[in-house]
């Protein structure tokens, strides 16, 4: 089945495991000093180094724009141009490291992530499930309030390197709660270049990629 018939897919070997190994322990040594630095107060805290505020998945360790995350959002276009059938335009890149108990409530996108991408950096891994149908079955994201009935969704497992491109504002998707210790997962986003938002929203409304934005308010999928 196509992107197209689906409006999802997935891709095994997205990138390879050793650079998705390379990230995860860059991700996972950038948390470690990031914390170090706000606890002993070496910088004040703000989103350019990372929050562990983050309204869809607090307590964890997530950040906007890093510059190795907004490589890969570079690095991998022409795959979600090739695997897609789309013209697509980068908008920006989102990082976390999941902790056991971590839970991402159903919910579908903004208007930022028309069409995404989730690479599993490394870790334990955590399924991910995707509501093909295009329903919408959400009552409150952050209190994880549903419908009745909502669809089980479809159960996606992705190893270090994999990629699961997916139309992240039409498609529901979530993640049960983790049971394993450590996930490290990056979010890619594009819009289509041909699209509504293509000349309001080109990376997400930033002057150029790997930096905050002014008023950082919005948390992503």
């Amino acid at each position: 089945m196509s992107f197209e018939q689906t409006k999802y897919q997935i891709i095994r070997n997205a990138i390879s495991y050793d650079l998705a190994n390379f990230c995860f322990n860059y991700f996972l040594l950038k948390r470690d000093a990031v914390k170090f630095m706000y606890d002993n107060n070496y910088i004040a805290e703000n989103s350019m180094h990372g929050t562990w505020k983050d309204q869809q998945v607090p307590g964890v360790y997530s950040i906007y724009a890093d510059h190795v995350m907004e490589t890969l959002l570079v690095k991998t276009l022409p795959v979600m141009k090739e695997k897609t059938g789309l013209d697509l335009l980068p908008t920006y890149s989102y990082a976390r490291v999941y902790e056991k108990g971590s839970i991402l409530n159903r919910h579908k996108d903004r208007p930022s992530c028309e069409i995404s991408t989730t690479i599993n950096l490394g870790g334990d891994l955590w399924p991910i499930f995707i509501d093909s149908t295009g329903s919408n079955n959400v009552v409150n994201e952050y209190q994880g309030i549903m419908k009745p009935n909502a669809p089980k969704g479809v159960r996606i497992d992705l190893k270090p390197g994999d990629m699961l491109i997916y139309s992240g504002c039409e498609l529901e998707h979530w993640r049960e709660p983790f049971q394993g210790e450590l996930c490290g997962q990056v979010f890619l986003h594009y819009n289509h270049a041909n699209g509504p938002f293509a000349k309001t929203n080109l990376y997400d409304k930033r002057p150029m990629l790997g930096i905050p934005k002014v008023n950082f308010s919005w948390f992503v999928s």
